[in-house]
């Protein structure tokens, strides 16, 4: 009876985020900008959950959990708690800015301000990570479809991919940004019903050295402090420049509303994602108590074997939604970098002959979608392709972001190198890793004896280091110099 509702529960979910995301395709009307950013005319309600259905992904609830019952509190609080601080810091330093830009997609932003070099560059290393930022998403679908629908993985995985694809190519942002508003609505209401029933059921026993103040493991790195610090900070400032999130903030109907939007999704992001930590805390305990041995995700044994089923079907609706609003907005994202930004498609306002960008963006999302999967396929973990995703943007793509925005003497060799070295060295770190936040690399490692697993955490912090060096150095020397761009472009960026 419990797998019948869930199954029908699942499928009634998935079919309705269909139907909301076709219908929505009415609001496009042949234009791109509604197509990319929505007219750029989002209200505040509607950007703010698009926002946090973008940061509240699989990640931040099923890989949330399973690390937090394993290695305690902060291990997976971090998650939900990063994504939470990059939508403050976005809030705080960029949305107001960069949606006055109007822009439509962010590496418009390096071609304003460094050039096109500089633009196609940034465009390549946002397309390969946030193929892996799909991929993650799909992984996580693929695996609640084989434990609750039946389909093996590999059916799960093309199922999902094909519903998201089919709605986001419909209705572009307009379809993301409503089927979001749903996701989110339906993720919070889970993961309140979720403690609520564990914490009256069950009581919320936190073990010694796991909870909330056990601050060891921010402090101890045999307590895994830095693992959990890499995270909030690979999520808390290399999120910053996420290709979707940024799609949002173009979209706000004004810089005010974006950065409002910013600020509440933040805290949105922290009333969803942190139950799901607590929770976990106590599971192991709850299954032992039920004679249960969990064999695969957490969450999902509780959901199976604990959980009443009408309340774990709303939560399994949740972890759907999470995979749904972050895929969604991946294929969107990096298929309109891909028209404007790789192959210089450009929106012109003239629709003889129809919207050459609408039409190539549409036709990116293929592409787009099959790399998602055979990423998918070829490394079933969420964790790694997930927090490397984010990892290569912190490293390459956030300094001349900020750079380009706030310090005048950025320069474009500095940007450019800067993108360089430090999304390569965190790629060939990656490589030379056996272990990337506590989860064995199956992705691309190569043996050697040099980086150990106790070296954990420390690429994520030491390449961002590595491109601010090289893009300050780099700055002082090529200022004033050749390679800086349009002069009335770079006044306009710095009185913003």
């Amino acid at each position: 009876m419990t797998d019948r509702i869930l199954f029908w529960g699942i499928l009634i979910f998935l079919f309705l985020m269909l139907g909301v995301g076709v219908y929505t395709s009415k609001k496009i009307k042949g234009d791109s900008v509604n197509y990319i950013v929505a007219g750029r005319g989002l209200l505040l309600p509607l950007a703010t959950a698009t926002l946090m259905a973008q940061s509240v992904d699989s990640n931040a609830t099923l890989g949330n959990t399973d690390l937090a019952a394993e290695f305690g509190f902060w291990a997976g609080a971090a998650l939900p708690i990063g994504l939470a601080l990059c939508l403050f810091l976005t809030g705080l330093f960029f949305a107001k800015p960069l949606n006055r830009l109007g822009l439509i997609t962010l590496p418009d932003f390096y071609r304003l301000k460094y050039g096109r070099l500089t633009e196609l560059i940034a465009s390549i290393v946002m397309v390969l990570s946030f193929s892996f930022l799909l991929a993650g998403n799909l992984v996580a679908g693929g695996f609640l479809f084989q434990t609750f629908l039946g389909t093996s993985y590999i059916a799960g995985v093309m199922i999902i991919a094909i519903i998201i694809f089919i709605y986001t190519v419909a209705g572009g942002l307009f379809a993301v940004a409503y089927t979001d508003a749903i996701q989110v609505l339906v993720a919070f209401i889970g993961s309140v019903a979720l403690i609520l029933y564990i914490g009256f059921t069950f009581g919320i026993n936190i073990p010694n050295g796991n909870g909330p103040f056990a601050f060891e493991q921010l402090a101890d790195p045999q307590a895994g402090a830095l693992v959990n610090w890499a995270t909030l900070f690979a999520l808390g400032l290399g999120d910053i420049v996420a290709i979707d999130f940024m799609e949002r903030v173009f979209a706000a109907d004004s810089p005010q509303t974006a950065q409002r939007a910013c600020f509440m999704g933040s805290i949105g992001t922290i009333i969803i994602g942190v139950p799901f930590s607590i929770v976990a805390l106590s599971a192991n305990q709850i299954l032992e108590q039920v004679g249960v041995t969990a064999d695969g995700p957490v969450l999902y044994a509780l959901l199976q074997n604990v959980i009443p089923p009408v309340i774990a079907m709303v939560v399994l609706a949740g972890i759907v939604s999470a995979s749904l609003s972050t895929g969604d907005g991946a294929i969107l994202g990096t298929s309109s970098v891909l028209a404007q930004n790789v192959f210089g498609v450009r929106e012109t306002g003239d629709r003889i002959g129809g919207d050459r960008l609408l039409l190539m963006t549409r036709l990116m999302a293929i592409p787009i979608t099959l790399l998602g999967i055979f990423f998918a396929l070829r490394v079933p973990q969420t964790g790694v392709l997930l927090l490397l995703a984010f990892d290569i943007g912190f490293a390459g793509l956030l300094v001349p972001l900020a750079g380009g925005l706030y310090w005048p003497k950025a320069t474009m060799p500095a940007a450019i190198a800067c993108i360089l070295t430090g999304s390569t060295s965190r790629l060939v770190l990656f490589a030379l890793m056996p272990v990337t936040f506590g989860i064995e690399n199956t992705l691309l490692y190569i043996p050697n004896d040099i980086f150990t697993s106790e070296f954990d955490g420390i690429p994520t912090l030491l390449s961002p280091l590595i491109g601010l060096a090289v893009f300050v150095i780099t700055s002082h020397l090529t200022y004033r110099g050749v390679g800086t761009a349009d002069r009335s472009k770079q006044r306009e960026l710095q009185q913003l």
